[in-house]
């Protein structure tokens, strides 16, 4: 990971194992690559330095954690060099091995920096050129990846990785999102979910249009997984669903999975999945507290609400960003999965001064029920509308 270059003020340090070098492009700045235990790398906040006078600077901390996985697949990046006023921020959620998030964690953040123009595209405010511009960095990267997975090895990897990026100001954020990772905002206390999950079953209108498009391509949904393998439809790598189809629906009938006749009838017409972002403006008005980047390791077991009024909670108490005790009742949850967060407080807040948030126990009961009804729905309908 490469962190902010200013002060860092380390919050968690008995478990912290980094080395640290001068980054060029930042000048001197400081650029850390974290060294992954098995089970964790603690947090530590970093204050940015601020573009705008009279503004209180942004607050970083940030924690990542192997958990009960044989293999730590996530990664986290934090960097201000090369981008101007703006700040870049992002989380990495491998799967089938981390070849792939390795190739990202350097090459995503590079080919942003030329598609921005090192960040004169960001201060020009222009949505549309921005937009334009991250989606050809993405899918610029994901070609890019593909080359290298299919040149590096003997035998054929087929990792990929999601990613949920942002590009931050004190006044203005700008997030691309490509997968099952989440990025939530606290206004006053008050959660927004500022991404969507790309994953192949549910009933909400993401997903109705993921799988639309997944079959549109020749795909199918089984068991809300594509071709009843892969559980989320956007995604760098995952070369089998990209330029192997072919070979991969052959493998399939090797493998006894699904019959020759079956696949004469598969018309593959695009990739089942895609590199493509989905990209927002989230303007960072006076009540915006802070926003979170986490990958499902979190999401899947603690609902936003949870873990917005965790956080709130825990800089009341004692002003620390609890990055890594975050992580840790997720675990406590039986989260099965890497956990990687980062916290983003834009400083606005007197947090000693906050009065504690009062939990609606009904209405957070009533909310866990339709969650899980809707989620259960959508994958009979996925399964069944295959």
């Amino acid at each position: 990971m490469a962190l902010l270059r200013p002060h860092l003020h380390r919050f968690h340090s008995n478990t912290l194992r980094y080395s640290a070098s001068p980054s060029a492009e930042a000048g001197g700045g400081l650029v850390v690559y974290p060294t992954y235990g098995r089970h964790r790398c603690s947090a530590i906040a970093i204050d940015a330095p601020s573009s705008l006078t009279g503004v209180t600077p942004i607050r970083w901390g940030y924690t990542s954690v192997q958990g009960f996985r044989d293999e730590m697949e996530d990664d986290i990046v934090i960097r201000s060099d090369a981008l101007d006023s703006f700040s870049y921020a992002a989380v990495f959620d491998g799967h089938a091995g981390s070849s792939s998030v390795k190739f990202l964690r350097d090459e995503l953040y590079k080919e942003c920096i030329g598609a921005l123009q090192a960040g004169s595209l960001l201060n020009g405010g222009d949505f549309t050129a921005i937009k334009e511009a991250l989606i050809k960095a993405f899918e610029s990267v994901d070609r890019n990846l593909l080359k290298w997975l299919e040149a590096n090895g003997d035998e054929e990897d087929e990792s990929g990785s999601t990613a949920t990026v942002m590009f931050i100001r004190n006044d203005v954020s700008f997030i691309a999102h490509i997968g099952d990772s989440c990025a939530v905002l606290s206004r006053s206390g008050q959660i927004e979910e500022l991404t969507d999950s790309h994953r192949p079953y549910g009933s909400s209108k993401a997903a109705i249009q993921e799988v639309k498009r997944i079959k549109e391509a020749g795909g199918w949904i089984v068991n809300g997984r594509i071709c009843g393998d892969i559980a989320v439809s956007r995604a760098f790598g995952d070369i089998r669903f990209k330029t192997k189809k072919d070979e991969m629906l052959k493998k399939g009938v090797d493998e006894g999975r699904w019959t020759e006749k079956f696949v004469s009838r598969i018309e593959c017409k695009g990739d089942m999945v895609v590199a493509t972002p989905d990209i927002f403006q989230v303007p960072l008005t006076s009540d915006v507290e802070f926003i979170i980047l986490a990958s499902d390791g979190l999401w899947d077991y603690m609902k936003s609400s949870d873990v917005v009024r965790y956080v709130r909670d825990q800089l009341r108490k004692h002003g620390n960003l609890a990055c890594e005790s975050l992580a840790q009742v997720a675990l406590d949850r039986r989260s099965q999965d890497n956990i990687s967060i980062i916290i983003a407080d834009l400083g606005r807040t007197e947090w000693k001064n906050l009065p504690a948030q009062r939990q609606n126990v009904v209405v957070e009961l009533v909310q866990a029920a339709a969650t899980i009804g809707l989620v259960t729905v959508g994958i009979w309908m996925s399964s069944h509308l295959s």
